[in-house]
């Protein structure tokens, strides 16, 4: 049925007929086209009018069908067609279009139309299908539709039939329910195990991850003892280096140690030296001074001395009398002349001699006579 309004006034055998803009109109009288376009009005005659009305909009045709694929499986092709009718005149003359006066189609024209669409539509999928296997074919739903479009734009009778096709939707693609179940234990089989590989790499993972962290700890523990190694090493060096040092300046100290010894040994054997020809010129000279009193008697050098001293004299005495003894038959001594040698004062009275006058202070007057060494004293005061 298409949109139009009919009025029909049979009584004069007029009728009068107004189309929407979706739909094309030919007036056909007497097998001859009167007129035809677009959403049309006009009044016919009912005796000897025919009226095509083609429907130009846009049309959703769902379709489903059955094909095999490679390995002999069926499968279900379930999807919509859309299309539009380009050139209705071209169609109104392969289909019958006819309306009657109340503006319903006397066949149903449009149902033989789609079937065509179907039919090409398979054809066009039945070689694609063919080449796939069933696990393809159910993931193959792009695919399938550009072999439709594809086959249906090159397909002669949909050209003749005037036909644009504007796309085709694959809804599913499926097999058989004792297939799919197949399918879903072989996926279930199939995400279970990759589960269980999941897991299987989540735990080697996670041994690697301990692996590595344990290598880590390890290698920093080497690094540290490393460390350790190279810090001992270093002190170590440095005590050798401290030492050899402490040992160098030691060397030092005895070499200065002994250079000093050696300095003072000289300094000692210059002095020593510098002391015997000191002596040996000190005996020199001693020598050569007391060398004329060599042959002179020993009284003789006392009394070259002038020693006023009476127990000089008196011990000069004696000497000669012990030198002489064995020429003397007696020798008298008296006491008073023991007490006068004895006596400590050393005075001249105290041997019965005369007193002298000494000076108001006490002191010996005659002192500096007995400090006097006599004659051609000798150096270094030595005698």
């Amino acid at each position: 049925m298409v949109h139009a309004a009919f009025n029909p006034l049979l009584m004069f055998g007029l009728s009068y007929a107004k189309f929407d803009s979706m739909t094309y109109v030919m007036q056909y009288r007497n097998g001859q086209l009167v007129r035809e376009g677009r959403g049309l009005a006009f009044f016919y005659g009912t005796l000897g009018s025919s009226i095509a009305a083609v429907p130009l909009g846009s049309n959703d045709l769902p379709f489903i069908f059955n094909e095999t694929t490679a390995d002999y499986q069926s499968i279900s092709i379930q999807g919509q067609l859309t299309y539009r009718i380009t050139q209705p005149k071209q169609l109104a003359e392969l289909l019958d279009f006819t309306v009657n006066g109340s503006g319903i189609y006397k066949k149903n024209e449009l149902e033989k139309l789609n079937q065509r669409l179907v039919n090409e539509a398979q054809t066009a999928t039945s070689a694609f299908v063919h080449s796939l296997g069933l696990k393809d074919s159910v993931r193959s739903n792009k695919a399938i539709e550009a072999e439709i479009v594809a086959g249906l734009r090159a397909s002669a009778a949909v050209a003749l039939l005037g036909i644009e096709v504007l796309g085709v939707n694959i809804l599913a693609v499926r097999a058989t329910p004792e297939m799919e179940r197949a399918l879903e234990a072989e996926t279930r089989e199939r995400l279970q195990q990759e589960a269980d590989q999941a897991v299987y790499e989540r735990r080697n993972f996670a041994v690697e991850q301990e692996r590595r962290i344990k290598e880590s700890e390890l290698n920093t523990d080497i690094a540290v003892e490393e460390k350790r190694k190279q810090i001992d090493e270093k002190r170590n060096e440095t005590q050798l280096q401290r030492a050899a040092n402490e040992r160098r300046l030691r060397e030092l100290q005895i070499q200065a140690d002994i250079a000093v010894e050696a300095s003072r040994a000289q300094l000692l054997e210059q002095q020593t030296a510098n002391e015997r020809l000191a002596a040996e010129t000190q005996g020199y000279v001693t020598e050569t001074t007391l060398r004329p009193f060599q042959s002179l008697d020993w009284r003789t050098l006392t009394a070259l001395q002038n020693n006023p001293n009476p127990r000089l004299n008196i011990a000069l005495a004696f000497r000669e009398l012990a030198e002489n003894a064995a020429k003397i038959g007696t020798l008298n001594i008296t006491p008073d002349l023991l007490d006068g040698l004895l006596d400590r004062d050393g005075g001249p009275g105290s041997a019965g001699g005369p007193r002298r006058n000494r000076p108001a202070d006490g002191s010996d007057a005659e002192a500096p006579r007995r400090d006097n060494p006599g004659p051609n004293p000798p150096k270094n005061g030595r005698r």
